[in-house]
């Protein structure tokens, strides 16, 4: 009926196995769950995530040779899927809930093509070395249902959709693996005009990158938006950097608001990785960096 897709990279996937299975098995449903492991360097994740092969008849474990990239293990996952509607779950997550499988199994054969659950945060969180990756997706990420329907293609992570194989594989991702590929995946869907429907059946995201780490791949993300920004006509309707910096362009403030940038980047970076994790700052920090990169 379902086919369960894990894309991993050095995490052990068997507490996410063993969980949806027991809620699959509560369903009396056909499922399968298929784990692809992206040339992972932690061997003993890859071992433990091979063993469940023995454990659940259910479940397929692939490796790739080398490491090709979340969007082509992705696009392999589906390939390989046997059942005409996919799930797909992130490997440093948890279901939400105990009915997170029944919630998607509601939507399978309806005439929406595509499913975002959302994502969810703990409530407290102590860890310092993570706390800005926690304060942005507890203050950004985890969003009703109610609010991110009302800017569906806003609000596009991967980390926790269902859909129908031929919506997903109409979607020509790029091969090269870029942080922020969200963002090219909500154009295409917008451009194509699939409909989007937003529920509030989220899961609870565990693997959290360190300060630094994330701020990086932020700025990755804004370079690779910039990039969007030349070659896909209209991204800035669904993206509200974009579309700050596109109004700025128009008033031609661009190259102003980029000498400021200059000037206040050592400050708004302690401000950002300090004890405070400042996301106003990291806004103007992002705002400032589309306007001068090239």
């Amino acid at each position: 009926m379902f086919s369960i897709l894990i894309p991993t990279y050095n995490d052990d996937v068997s507490n996410l196995t063993r969980s949806l299975i027991k809620q699959g098995n509560a369903l009396q449903l056909s499922f399968e769950i298929i784990c692809w492991d992206d040339c992972s360097s932690d061997s003993v994740a890859s071992q433990n995530n091979k063993a469940l092969c023995a454990e659940f008849d259910n479940y397929s474990y692939y490796r790739s040779a080398t490491n090709l990239g979340d969007t082509q293990t992705r696009t392999s996952l589906a390939l390989k899927a046997k059942y005409d509607w996919l799930l797909f779950v992130d490997s440093d997550v948890l279901p939400g809930s105990e009915t997170f499988l029944k919630k998607y199994v509601a939507f399978i054969g309806s005439q929406n093509p595509i499913i975002f659950g959302g994502c969810q945060y703990s409530d407290h969180h102590e860890n310092q070395a993570t706390m800005l990756r926690w304060t942005f997706g507890h203050s950004r990420e985890s969003q009703t249902a109610e609010s991110r329907n009302q800017k569906p293609y806003h609000y596009i992570f991967s980390s926790n959709f269902l859909t129908d194989k031929n919506t997903f594989l109409s979607i020509k991702f790029p091969k090269k693996n870029i942080y922020g590929m969200d963002s090219f995946f909500s154009y295409q869907l917008y451009q194509k005009a699939i409909p989007v429907l937003h529920i509030d059946n989220p899961i609870l995201h565990l693997g959290l990158d360190k300060n630094e780490i994330f701020f990086q791949k932020s700025l990755e993300a804004v370079k690779l938006r910039k990039n969007m920004f030349s070659e896909l006509p209209g991204i800035e309707n669904i993206n509200s950097l974009l579309k700050n910096y596109n109004r700025l362009r128009r008033l031609h403030l661009d190259s102003v608001v980029g000498l400021f940038f200059n000037l206040s980047e050592p400050v708004l970076r302690k401000m950002i990785l300090g004890k405070n994790r400042n996301l106003f700052c990291l806004d103007l920090y992002r705002l400032g960096y589309i306007c001068v990169i090239k």
